[in-house]
């Protein structure tokens, strides 16, 4: 999918303070500066899109994984003010088409869907499966 007018899309992580931005004006759960650091240096891929007028960062993904066969996918989130664009979906291909390059054959590729992103998700294949998701919560 060719990229809407008016933005590019960068295949590196976005500024530390553009991630944490990010993050919260798209609703996900809030990171410290720390945690964040980690995550930009530490992912297999990483990209995001910034609105050429402005020059800021409008939307991102990444990909973490063993460079063999597990690859997952974190972090969607675009700006709301810059949704229904094509954004979320242009930065999800080209994390995987990253992975199909890269990766050896037949990779194991897994995201976390929340309900808003359900449908982008299902129209770029990815299903439900039969495992249940957990997490364990340090206080």
């Amino acid at each position: 999918m060719p990229l809407h007018e008016g933005y590019e899309l960068r295949p590196a992580p976005p500024s530390l303070d553009e991630y944490l931005e990010l993050r919260r004006i798209a609703g996900l759960s809030a990171r410290t500066p720390d945690q964040a650091r980690g995550a930009l240096a530490h992912s297999w891929a990483f990209c995001h899109i910034r609105e050429q007028q402005s020059g800021h960062a409008v939307a991102m993904g990444r990909t973490l994984g063993d460079g063999g066969w597990y690859f997952h996918i974190a972090d969607m989130a675009t700006d709301p003010a810059h949704q229904r664009r094509g954004l979320g979906t242009s930065v999800l291909e080209w994390l995987i088409a990253e992975i199909d390059a890269r990766a050896p054959a037949d990779p194991y590729i897994s995201l976390l869907a929340d309900d808003a992103g359900q449908p982008l998700y299902r129209r770029l294949g990815f299903v439900p499966t039969s495992s249940l998701g957990m997490v364990l919560r340090r206080l």
